[in-house]
């Protein structure tokens, strides 16, 4: 992920666990690509790790989806991958809501539109985990 994406899904992941306190830990990054050597790169792949994957996964089902996938793109830059677009498909047709999101404001609008605005700010239930 570029310098950009990776700044703009920090805030964006900031954001929703201020906002959406209850729903915390059910938002979570997919961390492709991120390896040290080619060895690591392959073992990830044995355990399951695959190419087209969003970046983000909401777990919590909301209008007759099962869950939020989240792309995160560098502004009008970014474009989506054949594997990504593939993933995009497979995951609409099993349920899944899938958006792609270029700026803060992107994000927080369809967060907002798919959690709706009566979660907002509820305590934290993970807080005594």
């Amino acid at each position: 992920m570029r310098h950009f994406e990776s700044r703009l899904q920090i805030a964006c992941v900031r954001w929703f666990r201020y906002q959406y306190r209850r729903y915390a830990r059910c938002l979570h990054a997919v961390p492709n690509g991120l390896f040290s050597t080619v060895q690591a790169g392959r073992i990830a792949k044995m355990e399951g790790m695959l190419a087209g994957v969003p970046d983000l996964e909401l777990m919590v089902a909301r209008g007759g989806w099962h869950g939020l996938m989240i792309e995160m793109k560098n502004g009008t830059q970014g474009k989506q991958s054949e594997a990504q677009k593939e993933q995009q498909s497979i995951l609409e047709r099993e349920g899944y809501r899938y958006v792609i999101c270029r700026s803060f404001d992107d994000f927080e609008r369809e967060i907002t539109n798919y959690m709706g605005a009566a979660d907002k700010l509820e305590p934290n239930i993970y807080d005594e985990i």
